[in-house]
């Protein structure tokens, strides 16, 4: 895999968000830390997977009766 290298300025926070990621995980230095909340950053932002529960329930009402309304502003008294 082809490492980029990035200069970056952060915060005293993010710094010691760093240190402890750094140290839970055993990583060897703070960009392997940084690595790391990136790409678990980027799995729960960029690609959420839908929960169980939702999907079930997706599934139980695609089975329900639906209602046709021909006045989506006047059934919901939205004028």
């Amino acid at each position: 895999m082809y490492m980029v290298q990035a200069m970056v300025n952060i915060s005293e926070d993010a710094n010691q968000i760093l240190n402890i990621v750094k140290a839970k995980h055993n990583l060897k230095d703070k960009s392997k830390a940084m690595e790391r909340v990136i790409l678990e950053y980027g799995a729960e932002m960029l690609e959420p997977e839908l929960k169980p529960e939702f999907v079930a329930k997706m599934k139980k009402r695609r089975s329900e009766s639906t209602v046709k309304i021909s006045n989506f502003k006047k059934h919901f008294n939205l004028n």
